[in-house]
Formats: C-alpha cells, sequence, structure tokens
C-alpha cells in the first residue's frame, strides 16, 4: 500500500477517503457535496481523493467495488464505509457520529 496514503488514514483525527474516477458522473456530483461539509459543517476531518483507476491497489484493499465509495478512517481504522452520493444532511450525520 502506498505509504503516504497509510500514514494520512493513520493520522489523528478523522480522515474521509473519497474513491472516484474521473469518468463517474456520480463521483463528480458528490465531490461537491462533500466541499460543502467540509468547508459549511464546522466538522473536523480531512478529505483524501484516490482515483480507483490511477490507484487500483488501494481500492482492492479496501474492497471498493462500485464508486464513489467513501471511507471514513479513525487511526487507520476503518469506521464507516458507504457506496453512492449522499446529501450533506447525511453526510453531516454520520460524521458527527464518529466524532
Amino acid at each position: 500500500m502506498n505509504r503516504r496514503f497509510r500514514n494520512i488514514i493513520k493520522s489523528e483525527g478523522l480522515v474521509l477517503v473519497d474513491f472516484y474516477a474521473d469518468w463517474c458522473v456520480p463521483c463528480k456530483q458528490l465531490e461537491p457535496i462533500i466541499k460543502e461539509v467540509k468547508e459549511n459543517c464546522n466538522l473536523r476531518f480531512r478529505v483524501v481523493k484516490v482515483n480507483v483507476d490511477k490507484n487500483p491497489f488501494i481500492a482492492n484493499q479496501y474492497n471498493v467495488k462500485s464508486i464513489p465509495t467513501i471511507i471514513l478512517f479513525k487511526a487507520g481504522i476503518p469506521q464507516w464505509t458507504g457506496v453512492g452520493v449522499y446529501n450533506v444532511t447525511e453526510l453531516v450525520n454520520i460524521i458527527q457520529n464518529l466524532t
């Protein structure tokens, strides 16, 4: 697994990993939602985007079969996994439950 990626997900605090592809329409729909949650909802978490076409090993490591897939990590351990597009309220509630 990519050492940099591993170090990021093991860092202190919550890390949201967005598994996506450039050609994926739902992935493009999810991107501004994640950005809005990050910028406007006063929640502390880090966002990392992983392109599954460029990083298939990382995607396989976490059993990503469909995109978009979001995995929330705390201290390197997956705490929650979701597939598909979530709205702002859903994503805020999920993150609040993990912080």
